[in-house]
């Protein structure tokens, strides 16, 4: 059985929350799965005295993110994964989060 990394690393280094997308195959494209964990993790830093900026960035070297995953939507659209509908929702409401974040947000 092989064990594969998360497509999100969150952690807290120094003062730093640091949350790193890890698909770099798919450009680090956004899974249903992706957007519930920076959300959760951007949550539990906002008020967290210990985080004081968050840096966001991608493995690979093509980009930090390409977006949506398109196979993910596509999947949605055939009763496979998420709705696309509700993906689209949550990963607004979680850019509207970053947006409005009371810490300092790098990416």
């Amino acid at each position: 059985m092989s064990e594969t990394a998360p497509d999100v690393l969150a952690r807290i280094e120094g003062r730093l929350g640091h949350l790193s997308l890890n698909r770099p195959r798919q450009i680090n494209a956004l899974t249903p799965e992706m957007v519930a964990d920076i959300a959760a993790a951007l949550q539990s830093w906002a008020t967290d005295p210990a985080v004081e900026v968050v840096l966001i960035d991608g493995a690979g070297d093509r980009g930090l993110c390409a977006g949506g995953d398109i196979k993910a939507v596509y999947d949605g659209i055939r009763g496979v994964s998420a709705a696309p509908l509700e993906f689209w929702a949550r990963e607004y409401q979680m850019n509207s989060a970053i947006a409005h974040y009371p810490k300092p947000y790098v990416a």
